[in-house]
């Protein structure tokens, strides 16, 4: 008996995850979503496997918040822990009692059938019977018991293979993503965007605006949020031009430069706890240092869009963001809908992970619907707005304080972190969808709460070390009050607090006189993080590594992400002249059972790019106007001609249970570039991004 496990329980019936369809597929439901990281492909493969079919066929429905499964949002790399668990559980179970059936209608017993491709065999001959011969005798309706133990690992012929991802035929001919999509009649929209919480429309020179824009525009007011719609681009004009030169506001938001920086953050009001270890009488060798990094961007590839549609009384909205059931209810209740009149369904977007624009785009979207009732509506941000008004993830400071036995090992620990709230998705500590700030009645402000460290943590996500001490905690500062909002982006906390965990190890080896990855292995019992690392070592030639401070270096991280999910281990090669530069990246990954192994690749590719633009690019900044870095000159991102040679190798770990890989590899990426950079230049770089002014300002200090 393996009993019900994560989504399961909260969706217990089976067809909310399994159907059998006429067309002799099977369709199965989840509440995660596509974001480009390929787990509808792998969580087709565990359905395919437990139900002994082809790829072929399964039908992945997903994200559909009116007959699939509840179950959050897609984060924290949880789609395959969770949904993966829960589908395995349940096509297990339904395979079962088929099976049942077909034995009964064969006078057989259950062990003389096998399964091939849905079909049954009896004794190895065909019987003319399949699933969907049996599909009418079977009560789906009924709850799944977790009583049914899956297939064992050694009997899987699709999971750990590397099937071809099931959504790029769509997106390579131009029709996956959201912003793709039309509905005939369709109108476009845009918004003239509220400049912060309590900011009022006091003046919208329509008559200036449809003469600069040029061609038919409906303009849509609702108290302070309003829309420019048309049958073209032309809304694009007008929003532009409405924003530049036609609007007034009372109220706007100011903001001021050092506000973006991690300094004034840290400085501010803070609601304060400690987790873990109660504070240890102080040992008499204590070392501690500090680290930063800015407020970030997500930087999506495409701005958020969404298209919505109001008719005979039933909202219909298509969304590229991670949640359809938690948007449904947000929406439903900021527009005053019944829930049962609301009906929200995902749609691939170019570029969503973490909390970006994409659900107050949905919102956005819906309210022009309402107001144009039979009309589709197609609502995108623009640029600038997308980088001025999106979710940001926070900037953090954290200092990690050692103390060392007399080997000089780290004996006792404190990760103290700075930081605003990494968690604000809507209905999560009253947070809510950006529009409804426009309303005349907004909603309270949020609560100050983050991700409980139990749920993975938000800011203190990975602030707790992988390596043994007598005692480790976190010191907690969270930041109630800074001027824009906050919330999730990829990896969240950790990337920071591995930064920073892992520098400070690099320093305590260098005391000890001992090369960082043997210094590390003597702290480190836990037999998979010793493997990945060792691994990562021998990959890179790490025993050949020199003395570095001649502008070369090799540095290395690890971290197992959330001390729950994956394992990776990463070392970095850099190049210090006129800025950083990464040549090289080999990263070990322990993930346990890997169910798609080139999805999982490409996933740490990613990971380890992004990571790379982080550490050395990426920084919002604020201007009198809001934020200042609202195009890709202002914010640049990595390009293609900086990306380093990457060698991912994954461990065989099928013995393990799946681990969630998302996000493994930022902390550590981040970790060997900050330790890579101190062994080219002989100095350490506390602070991201490592520019050539931080570089500078750092040598003229040291």
């Amino acid at each position: 008996m393996t009993g019900l496990v994560h989504s399961l329980k909260d969706n217990p019936r089976l067809d909310r995850w399994l159907r059998f369809l006429s067309d002799r597929t099977v369709r199965i439901g989840t509440g995660k979503v596509e974001l480009g990281q390929g787990v509808l492909t792998a969580l087709a493969q565990i359905a395919a496997e437990e139900l002994d079919l082809g790829i072929g066929q399964i039908s992945m429905m997903s994200g559909n918040s009116v007959e699939g499964p509840g179950e959050g949002y897609t984060a924290s790399s949880w789609s395959i822990e969770h949904s993966g668990a829960a589908i395995r559980l349940v096509a297990a179970e339904v395979r079962a009692l088929v099976l049942m059936h077909a034995a009964l209608r064969l006078n057989a017993s259950p062990d003389e059938l096998t399964i091939v491709e849905g079909s049954f065999f009896r004794n190895g001959l065909p019987s003319g019977i399949d699933y969907w011969t049996i599909a009418g005798e079977l009560d789906l309706s009924a709850e799944a018991t977790g009583m049914v133990s899956p297939k064992p690992a050694d009997a899987y012929r699709l999971v750990g293979t590397s099937v071809a991802r099931l959504d790029l035929p769509a997106k390579l001919t131009g029709s996956g993503f959201i912003q793709d999509m039309t509905l005939p009649g369709m109108l476009h929209a845009r918004t003239l965007r509220q400049p912060g919480r309590g900011a009022v429309l006091t003046l919208l020179d329509e008559a200036a605006v449809r003469r600069k824009a040029g061609g038919d525009i409906n303009v849509v007011r609702i108290d302070n949020f309003l829309a420019f719609v048309g049958g073209d681009e032309t809304a694009v004009r007008a929003a532009a031009v409405a924003a530049a030169e036609y609007s007034v506001w009372a109220n706007a938001r100011t903001l001021h430069p050092e506000q973006a920086t991690a300094e004034w953050v840290a400085a501010q009001p803070s609601i304060d706890r400690v987790i873990g270890d109660p504070p240890a009488d102080p040992l008499s060798d204590c070392i501690s240092a500090t680290f930063s990094r800015p407020f970030l961007s997500h930087g999506s590839l495409a701005p958020s869009c969404a298209v919505a549609v109001y008719r005979d009384g039933m909202l219909i909205v298509w969304s590229h963001g991670q949640g359809m059931h938690p948007l449904r209810e947000n929406i439903a209740k900021t527009v005053g809908l019944a829930l049962e009149k609301v009906a929200c369904h995902h749609v691939q977007g170019a570029g969503c992970y973490g909390h970006n624009g994409a659900d107050d785009a949905a919102l956005d979207a819906a309210l022009v619907a309402l107001a144009l009732p039979g009309k589709p509506i197609r609502l995108m941000w623009r640029r600038e707005e997308e980088f001025g008004y999106e979710p940001l993830s926070s900037a953090m400071t954290v200092t990690v304080h050692a103390a060392v036995d007399a080997a000089g090992r780290p004996a006792d620990w404190t990760t103290e972190i700075w930081s605003a709230t990494h968690g604000q998705r809507p209905g999560v500590g009253g947070a809510y969808l950006l529009a409804a700030e426009a309303m005349k009645e907004p909603p309270p402000e949020r609560n100050p709460f983050d991700i409980p460290l139990e749920r993975g943590g938000g800011a203190v996500r990975n602030g707790i070390p992988l390596y043994d001490m007598a005692a480790k905690r976190i010191s907690y500062h969270l930041i109630h009050d800074v001027p824009v909002r906050t919330s999730s982006l990829r990896g969240l906390g950790a990337t920071l607090n591995v930064f920073a965990i892992e520098a400070l190890i690099d320093e305590l080896a260098a005391r000890a006189g001992e090369d960082p990855v043997r210094y590390r292995l003597s702290s480190l019992s836990d037999p998979r993080a010793r493997r990945t690392l060792e691994k990562a070592a021998a990959m890179a030639g790490w025993s050949s590594r020199d003395a570095g401070g001649a502008g070369k270096g090799l540095g290395i991280g690890i971290a197992r992400y959330k001390n729950a999910s994956a394992y990776a281990a990463v070392v970095a090669a850099v190049e210090v002249e006129e800025a950083v530069r990464v040549t090289d990246i080999w990263c070990a990954v322990d993930a346990g059972l890997v169910i798609n192994p080139d999805g999982v690749v490409n996933q740490i590719e990613g990971n380890i790019v992004q990571a790379i633009s982080w550490a050395l690019i990426e920084e919002v900044g604020f201007g009198p106007q809001g934020i200042s870095t609202v195009d890709w000159h202002s914010y640049p991102v990595i390009r293609f001609s900086d990306i380093p040679e990457i060698r991912v190798e994954l461990i065989e770990a099928d013995q393990h249970e799946a681990l969630g890989v998302g996000e493994c590899a930022g902390g550590p990426t981040a970790a060997a570039i900050g330790n890579a950079v101190a062994h080219a230049l002989g100095m350490r770089i506390h602070d991201m991004p490592m520019t050539r002014e931080r570089i500078m300002a750092a040598a003229l200090r040291a």
